[in-house]
């Protein structure tokens, strides 16, 4: 069921318009970040960081183009588009998170991901596809920027900056895919349920607890780990008893830094 992942991972091959831009990726390690600025002309553009500059804010970069793109909210639980909907523009999600899953002939769905803010979906317009291979959910409260195709085309390949940064999205999401499915190959059902955990609290060094989003159930887990609810509830409970995930009073699920343990024991 999970397998699937295989067919949605994007085709950088078949970004001809970005290969090109891959000489600029590498080299731009030797120069300052990006951030954008509004240029003297008064139009969004990148300029080089200073020490008193923020990382690239994309939502500002879009915020400076009237035609092409538009701004969406969407409540959770809301569908933003289809599998085999015309894949005709890409979204930059701002806030909130996302799910892409995608469904089997006979009816089966597979979660493929959940997407937090300031990622990029449906990008697979960019290389030829004609309609979209999943569908895409709010799973909270989202702001979405929905970018023409055409428009996204004519970024990328007028400002260097713009397809540097994007194709460095694009090689991260193509890195993420192939761990996700080495993990599926190799790995138990307990220990992919556990780096799942880890990926949805977004687990950082700041804290040696984070939270995961309320809208993602035990039934979503199953989707996603390639198992059953019932073995999801059962490696719950073990790691709740260790001490490694928790529900506060509200219902929200806690994720301890010990389950780390778990996924990095052989």
């Amino acid at each position: 069921m999970y397998l699937g992942v295989v067919s949605i991972l994007p085709d950088i091959h078949g970004l001809a318009f970005l290969k090109e831009k891959v000489k600029v990726l590498m080299a731009s390690k030797k120069n300052p970040p990006k951030v954008v600025r509004a240029n003297d002309k008064g139009k969004p553009a990148l300029a080089p960081a200073t020490a008193k500059t923020h990382p690239v804010d994309w939502a500002a970069f879009l915020a400076g183009i009237d035609r092409g793109k538009v701004v969406l909210e969407y409540g959770a639980g809301r569908t933003i588009f289809i599998q085999g909907d015309p894949a005709d523009s890409i979204f930059y999600l701002h806030q909130g998170e996302v799910k892409l899953a995608v469904t089997s002939q006979q009816g089966k769905e597979a979660i493929v991901t959940v997407l937090g803010g300031n990622e990029f979906f449906g990008e697979g317009c960019l290389a030829g596809q004609l309609l979209r291979i999943s569908t895409a959910s709010a799973v909270s409260d989202c702001t979405l920027y929905r970018i023409e195709k055409a428009l996204m085309v004519r970024l990328l390949h007028e400002q260097h900056g713009i397809s540097e940064l994007f194709m460095t999205h694009l090689l991260s999401r193509n890195i993420r895919f192939e761990e996700d499915l080495v993990d599926q190959l190799f790995n138990s059902s307990e220990k992919r349920l556990a780096r799942i955990l880890l990926l949805l609290a977004h687990f950082g060094k700041e804290s040696r607890t984070e939270t995961v989003h309320p809208g993602i159930n035990q039934e979503h887990l199953a989707q996603m780990v390639g198992t059953t609810r019932s073995r999801v509830s059962q490696f719950m409970n073990k790691f709740r008893k260790l001490g490694f995930v928790d529900y506060t009073g509200s219902g929200v699920l806690t994720v301890n830094s010990g389950l780390l343990g778990i996924v990095l024991h052989d």
